[in-house]
């Protein structure tokens, strides 16, 4: 009787423990590309990002929140996102290659022409559903 229960309490703290383990840095990044985040669409002028690279307004880019680009360690640069006007359903993807120091978790910057694909510059603000695409991903 007493080896049945040993064992019984020797698998469920088996079992709980795998659950229990932290998540690999590597399967974080894949959740994270699953995960639709929502809040302010804004621009900025683009020119050298966070990424080390330069950029043109005419170029679709996009700066992530500041917090995001540091707990993934740049990680997302040269990412495609996917971007939907929550009130038009208008849809369009940018690459990342910024990070957006006064964006809010949900929030997204983007270049003049993507955020243009939304709305006029002098709306100034939309409100966005986004994602990450899978790495490899171009529209």
């Amino acid at each position: 009787m007493h080896a049945n229960v040993l064992f019984l309490f020797t698998l469920f703290f088996s079992v709980f423990s795998v659950f229990a383990s932290p998540v690999p840095t590597g399967e974080t990044q894949d959740i994270e590309k699953r995960l639709t985040r929502s809040g302010r669409g804004t621009y900025f002028h683009v020119g050298l990002g966070n990424c080390g690279k330069w950029n043109k307004d005419s170029d679709a880019i996009v700066a992530i929140p500041k917090s995001l680009y540091d707990k993934n360690g740049g990680s997302n640069c040269d990412q495609w996102v996917k971007i939907k006007d929550n009130k038009t359903g208008k849809v369009a993807y940018g690459k990342t290659r910024d990070s957006c120091p006064s964006c809010k978790s949900g929030d997204l910057d983007m270049s003049p022409s993507l955020f243009k694909k939304f709305a006029s510059l002098d709306k100034g603000v939309v409100n966005v559903s986004w994602n990450f695409m899978h790495k490899g991903f171009k529209p």
